[in-house]
């Protein structure tokens, strides 16, 4: 038996945290959730950007994968900038401030037992290029790790097999991390990353 459809106030109230406790309870115990609950929430995501390229997915709070109006598929931050092919790693558009110090990491841990060790570990800040400099994301990771790329999703799966809307552009080269690409652009201009 479908359960009742969450209405698009109540995705609202859950996305900007003014949901009631009674809500969120109501929410939790639900048996299924209704099949257009993912399009309400998209829709709902949809208001809150102030531009009009398509949502295909939430990566983060001010990061989506969307179809822009050249009808690519690229990581695009709520603030309008487009990092690029969703399928390298967006982290490496970024600017980043890396903490190394105990001091510098001291900054931003407390109590200090919860601070990574100098070291072993660095703490990495992924910062949007936009003028408000908003912070994408933190990486806790030893010194020289790899840029950890959290997530590649397989939309035309989830789009085809869960939602049973398959997106019009579907093929099997979407599903590949281009990365490395990023990268060896680098090496091979033989200088470090331009700042976006």
């Amino acid at each position: 038996m479908p359960s009742q459809p969450v209405d698009k106030d109540l995705i609202r109230q859950l996305l900007d945290g003014t949901i009631s406790q009674d809500d969120t309870e109501r929410l939790l115990k639900m048996e299924r959730k209704d099949a257009e609950r993912f399009e309400n929430y998209i829709a709902v995501l949809q208001e809150t950007v102030p531009w009009e390229d398509r949502i295909l997915l939430r990566l983060n709070d001010k990061l989506f994968v969307v179809l822009n109006d050249k009808k690519e598929r690229v990581v695009k931050c709520a603030c309008g900038v487009e990092f690029g092919d969703y399928r390298e790693n967006w982290k490496l558009k970024c600017r980043v401030r890396v903490r190394k110090t105990q001091e510098q990491m001291l900054k931003v841990y407390d109590p200090a037992p919860g601070c990574p060790e100098a070291g072993w570990q660095e703490v990495r800040e992924f910062i949007c290029p936009c003028p408000q400099a908003a912070q994408m994301a933190v990486e806790v990771v030893p010194p020289g790790y790899p840029v950890v790329f959290e997530m590649l999703p397989d939309l035309d799966t989830f789009y085809r097999d869960v939602l049973g809307k398959p997106l019009p552009d579907q093929s099997e080269d979407w599903y590949q991390d281009h990365s490395n690409q990023v990268t060896a652009s680098w090496a091979a201009r033989g200088t470090e990353p331009s700042k976006p």
